[in-house]
């Protein structure tokens, strides 16, 4: 039966110390963090949950949380809800208690803080159920200023036995019955107060049995509870590890039939004695002993689990009783291991199985999209297997810790391998310059050449473009330098007066020399030299320096860059490409002009050369960003265009084998993964491309998330280099959800195509993760800004003493005395 008060909190924290009670109520407002394991702050009480103050649709939002009940003020709110979980004031919550309640129902009676004890008592007793602010309740009998709960509770207690004690039924918490005992009104008024196992002594009718104060056997109190008479209570106990119940034989249990198989194990058979073998195993289990390998390789849990749940499913289909026993059993000892491995006990596992059996609203129960398409293996399923644009797909909520990182993982080289190759072109380079140059193109572009370097002005045959190209990129430039020429400072110099006399200013000048890489190879791009040019020449620098190799093809260089190059005002292209063009820009040669800046994406090779240069002190250079392969990330619902999806992916994916696409799909059903899928395999089969794309995807990933909030986190987490939201209400999401990336497309209309080539933003972005830190290239990437201060007399005096004391504290008396004159001299001292 229920305990006859149920204590009303404020907070979370006021629960513990009336816990015994069983039952507690709380205010809606009482905690923000109403969240799906909400109920696990209250392992050992039932919650509920005061709505009267509350909107309407939060009834289903709180009881699905596990909550035991809900009270509302409107009958209308309590409909289509089991009636066991509302509470209707004027029906179930009453005020009037001539009559008592009929049968098992339940009737509450509010009381305020002028609550006395004898009202409890009587309202106990005719079946009622209180509730009470906790601020004039007790657990302690010698409290007469506060109603103690213990009285209330003994109130309806029963009993004919002579000697008025009461039979008392102790069980741990999962029921395990470890004994019978006799309570009086004092022992359980004691037990109540210590929060312990304290008994009548029937030896000695005058002493109360504190369990355990002399042979260790402790018990920590749970919960009390009484049977329907009134005249039997049960205690749920928690025993001290190691002890047994019972005073005879020393057994956990009186009744002997769940004996302790060691020390410090604990009962049951099956499920629970392998549950709490398995925590003993995972303190003391054998160096060695499988079970302790199991612990320490989650690889090795994670494939066993796996492999066992598909001889389960193998069992069920052979139909065959006995090995579907015997493969279930074999699941269930690795989802232990699983679980006590990070500390979750059975408890906490029929926990939650109680408390997902108190909701009441239910899903569909389809499996979730990716494992709906593999409920059986289908021709169609064997073609997207043998389908070489085929991205994997993963759950980011069931998926573990090992996968999802795996599938936010860049497919990158690692630093020290690359360096070893990058190292000797870098010494060849600045020991043999343009020599060392040459050889290098000749070796890794196939060009043989007269001159590592093309200076200003630049042949016209060597830009010859169609009208149509040369319009492009006339726009795009236009376009370009309208977005970068906004970023400059509005005034020519910033000045803040911080104190009287004491003017601070800042101003920008440009970098005088800048080497722009554009890379080549497997791709042209000219788009680069815009994006790198554009904003050096609208900062002001003096020199622009391309570098660019010759094409396998033609040894020459591309013409569009050149005549890029020229509409800019560069003063040389260096003919070259990879690491060996960094470092001449970095170091300057012969022919190159060494340069103060070095900017420009490339493959792992430039990006390890520009991290060498930036970091060596010989080179005095500095770099925009570590850069790498290319990369987007597109968010995406249910309502998205799959054609248009798939082709932003894929225009990330065609840039190289090491570039890398990630599709984060927000509440998407299995048609609407199909579709993805679909489209993508459709538009990179007769893309150019193709064989990069394919081999771009083999490592690319779709991950599914429940919720928008869900998938900005996921974003943020990956830092794109391009991060396109094909959403619904997209523009709602920007800026506020948008923490980490280099570019954002905003809708459906905005590929990053765009973005690439003639919106004017800038697509020389941080990769690999350094959106986190690293900001895209933009004009103040071409700009370094310069503080100047001016102090007059009045300025000396404002600060003057202010500056010697923290000279003198820091013990630089060079920097106190180049102040003391000053003032001395002007007699402000």
């Amino acid at each position: 039966m229920t305990f006859p008060v149920v204590p009303v909190c404020n907070t979370v924290q006021d629960v513990e110390e009336f816990s015994l009670c069983g039952t507690v109520v709380l205010p809606f407002k009482a905690t923000d963090n109403y969240n799906k394991h909400f109920i696990q702050n209250f392992p050992r009480v039932n919650v509920i949950i005061d709505l009267r103050q509350a909107e309407e649709a939060d009834v289903t939002k709180v009881l699905n949380l596990g909550v035991a009940q809900v009270i509302v003020d409107d009958k209308e709110k309590a409909s289509g809800f089991p009636v066991s979980r509302v509470i209707v004031v004027g029906e179930d919550l009453v005020t009037d208690t001539s009559k008592a309640p009929d049968g098992n129902d339940r009737k509450y009676v509010e009381f305020g803080t002028d609550a006395k004890q004898e009202q409890l008592n009587e309202v106990a007793k005719k079946g009622f159920i209180s509730l009470v602010p906790v601020t004039v309740l007790t657990t302690n009998p010698k409290d007469t200023s506060k109603v103690n709960v213990g009285e209330v509770f003994t109130s309806t207690l029963t009993t004919d036995r002579p000697d008025n004690l009461y039979t008392t039924l102790v069980t741990d918490p999962e029921g395990v019955c470890l004994g019978v005992v006799y309570s009086s009104i004092a022992s359980i008024h004691e037990s109540i107060s210590s929060k312990s196992g304290v008994y009548q002594s029937r030896k000695r009718p005058n002493e109360l049995w504190y369990k355990g104060a002399t042979s260790g056997a402790t018990q920590q109190l749970l919960s009390l509870s009484k049977d329907c008479d009134n005249d039997v209570v049960k205690f749920v106990v928690t025993p001290k590890s190691g002890y047994g119940f019972c005073h005879n034989s020393s057994d956990y249990s009186c009744f002997g039939d769940r004996q302790l198989a060691e020390a410090d194990a604990a009962v049951g058979g099956g499920i629970r004695k392998l549950s709490n073998l398995l925590s003993q195993r995972k303190v003391s289990a054998p160096e060695g002993s499988y079970t302790a390998r199991l612990f320490n390789d989650d690889a090795l849990l994670v494939a066993k689990l796996k492999e066992e749940l598909d001889e389960l499913i193998d069992a069920g289909k052979q139909n065959d009783k006995a090995e579907i026993a015997w493969e279930a059993a074999d699941l269930l000892y690795f989802i232990l291991t699983w679980c006590t491995k990070y500390g979750v006990s059975l408890a906490d596992i029929e926990k939650n199985l109680d408390i997902k059996s108190l909701k009441v609203t239910r899903r569909k129960g389809d499996a979730k999209p990716q494992y709906e398409a593999k409920k059986e293996e289908t021709k169609q399923e064997q073609k997207d297997n043998e389908d070489p644009y085929h991205i994997e797909v993963i759950d980011y909520n069931s998926a573990d810790k090992a996968t999802i990182e795996r599938a936010l993982t860049r497919p990158v080289q690692k630093t020290s391998d690359i360096m070893k190759l990058v190292l000797p072109i870098i010494n060849n380079v600045k020991q043999n310059g343009d020599k060392a140059l040459l050889e290098l193109t000749a070796k890794f572009d196939g060009v043989t050449l007269d001159t590592p370097v093309l200076k200003a002005p630049f042949p016209e045959d060597m830009m010859q473009i169609s009208d149509d190209m040369k319009k492009a990129i006339d726009i795009s430039i236009a376009n370009i330098e309208k977005f970068h020429a906004a970023q400059l400072p509005k005034e020519e110099m910033m000045t803040v007066e911080t104190c009287p006399g004491v003017k601070c200013s800042r101003f920008a000048k440009p970098i005088e020399n800048v080497g722009l890489y554009v890379p080549g190879g497997t791709a042209v791009l000219p788009s680069t030299a815009m994006m790198l040019g554009v904003p050096a020449k609208v900062a002001g620098c003096r020199n622009i320096i391309f570098a660019s190799p010759p094409s396998r093809a033609t040894g020459k260089l591309t013409p569009e860059v050149v005549y890029v190059a020229h509409k800019l005002g560069a003063k040389a292209i260096v003919m070259a490409g990879g690491a060996q063009a960094v470092t001449a820009m970095a170091y300057g040669t012969e022919s190159v002009l060494k340069c103060d800046k070095i900017l420009g994406p490339g493959n792992q090779f430039v990006t390890a050369a520009k991290m060498y240069v930036q970091n060596d002190t010989q080179a005095l250079c500095s770099i925009d960003m570590p850069a790498g392969p290319s990369e987007v990330l597109v968010i995406a619902d249910e309502d998205a265009d799959a054609d248009f999806v798939a082709s932003d992916l894929l225009s990330q994916a065609e840039h190289g084998v090491d570039s890398q696409v990630i599709l984060v799909g927000v509440s998407l059903s299995s048609k609407k993964i199909a579709e993805f899928q679909e489209a993508v395999s459709r538009q990179a089969a007769v893309l150019p491309r193709k064989d990069i794309v394919a081999k771009s995807l083999a490592h690319s990933f779709t991950l599914l998330t429940d919720s928008y909030e869900q998938a900005f986190e996921v974003s943020n987490r990956y830092a794109p280099e391009h991060l396109i939201l094909q959403i619904e209400n997209a523009q709602k999401f920007v800026p506020s959800k948008i923490e980490n990336a280099g570019s954002v497309f905003v809708g459906a209309l905005s590929p990053e195509s765009c973005g690439d080539y003639s919106s004017g933003t800038n697509h020389t972005l941080p990769t690999y993760g350094y959106a986190r830190q690293y900001s895209g290239v933009n004009t103040a990437t071409f700009q370094k800004f310069i503080t100047a201060q001016d102090v007059t007399e009045e300025g000396l005096n404002s600060i003057g003493k202010a500056v010697m004391t923290l000279a003198e504290v820091e013990g630089l008396e060079a920097h106190r005395n180049a102040v003391h004159v000053r003032m001395e001299k002007l007699g402000l001292l």
